[in-house]
């Protein structure tokens, strides 16, 4: 499938790794695990997917499936060209104004790697060659999956973190909210999650709230993350990319920030072994953690990227036999970046930049 180094729209991609160079802050994952926006690589092995969600910024312009049946590109040449694509993109922003020359040497290394902002990466048949390539370059790998491959999220090797989206917490409301193409949608989901659980390195379940459609599901969330022992939870506000035939979608459908928050606090006590960690309320994003990564009063959510390295490595060299656990790799997370503080996740090295006459934020990566 000729799709390496595909990148969405310039607003969508541009949005982290843009603020980042003009030292205006970076996105919700800088905050909430330490990634440098501009060294983060967005691209994906495959822009297939068995669901067509309401919320798909791509407007459902890209494939469909419920497995693979495209022209396979070798893992090498995805990497390269994505690598390459990166940095054609950094490279943009020489000499425009405010752009940090530090920064913007910093962000031709990649560093971390998102996968991915469309698609389903875990359909790639060689998604853990591509994934060994990934950490050999010393880059860090974020893999998203939508929970309708359980054989596959149980046969992937360690990532540094791995995400399920978690669109609803109802049959009904999943099949209304991802529209996915599987006839046994529900039984792919649950065992996706069962199979979340397993992993012994950082999971996240992915919570998109859209208003009018999933926000009154909290009991049953809070029965699927029983179920899948996340480490952490994202919660975000959806974001609206505009006027779609393909989706129903509106502005009517965002919720407020202060609405996100009362929903996370609500769901926090059906879970008690979670507290409310972070937030970025530029990205309308907080994050859930389990207890686990708070020590001694203080959280560890943020990543030592190096250790992971030198962990997957020793997993790599021993065959797989010296595996390791999430909390192998964690760092301990700044003060600026936890929930209730003043600066409500904005990094203080950074200068913020606010829009004029803006009713909400519902920007970011």
């Amino acid at each position: 499938m000729g799709q390496a180094g595909k990148s969405p729209p310039s607003s969508q991609l541009q949005e982290g790794p843009q603020s980042m160079l003009r030292g205006r802050g970076g996105c919700y994952k800088h905050t909430f695990y330490g990634i440098e926006s501009h060294r983060c690589m967005e691209t994906t092995p495959s822009l297939a997917c068995a669901n067509k969600c309401v919320f798909c910024w791509r407007h459902h312009t890209n494939p469909v499936g419920t497995e693979w049946r495209w022209k396979m590109d070798q893992p090498e040449m995805i990497l390269k060209e994505a690598i390459k694509h990166h940095q054609n993109m950094i490279r943009q922003f020489k000499g425009v104004p405010g752009v940090r020359a530090e920064r913007l040497e910093e962000g031709m290394e990649v560093k971390h790697c998102a996968l991915s902002l469309v698609g389903e990466p875990i359909m790639y048949p060689e998604i853990n060659r591509f994934l060994k390539l990934l950490h050999q370059c010393k880059i860090s790998s974020f893999l998203v999956t939508n929970a309708q491959f359980p054989m596959e999220i149980r046969n992937l090797k360690p990532v540094t973190q791995l995400y399920v989206s978690v669109d609803a917490s109802t049959k009904d409301s999943l099949r209304k909210i991802d529209r996915p193409l599987f006839r046994d949608f529900w039984r792919r989901f649950l065992d996706s999650l069962k199979a979340l659980a397993a992993k012994q390195q950082r999971t996240v379940y992915r919570l998109t709230l859209v208003k009018s459609w999933n926000v009154d599901e909290l009991q049953a969330y809070a029965q699927l993350v029983s179920l899948g022992s996340p480490d952490f939870i994202e919660v975000k506000g959806v974001t609206y990319c505009g006027e779609s035939s393909a989706s129903s979608l509106t502005m009517a459908n965002v919720p407020w920030h202060e609405e996100v928050v009362h929903f996370v606090s609500e769901l926090v006590d059906l879970i008690p072994d979670y507290e409310i960690a972070c937030e970025h309320e530029h990205s309308n994003c907080l994050l859930i953690a389990h207890r686990k990564f708070k020590i001694d009063g203080e959280w560890w959510t943020w990543i030592d990227y190096d250790r992971f390295q030198a962990l997957i490595q020793r997993y790599e060299d021993s065959g797989g036999a010296e595996t390791f656990s999430a909390q192998d790799y964690m760092a301990k997370t700044p003060p600026w970046a936890v929930f209730g503080a003043n600066e409500r996740g904005f990094d203080p090295k950074d200068t913020r930049h606010q829009r004029k006459h803006k009713s909400r934020d519902i920007s970011g990566c």
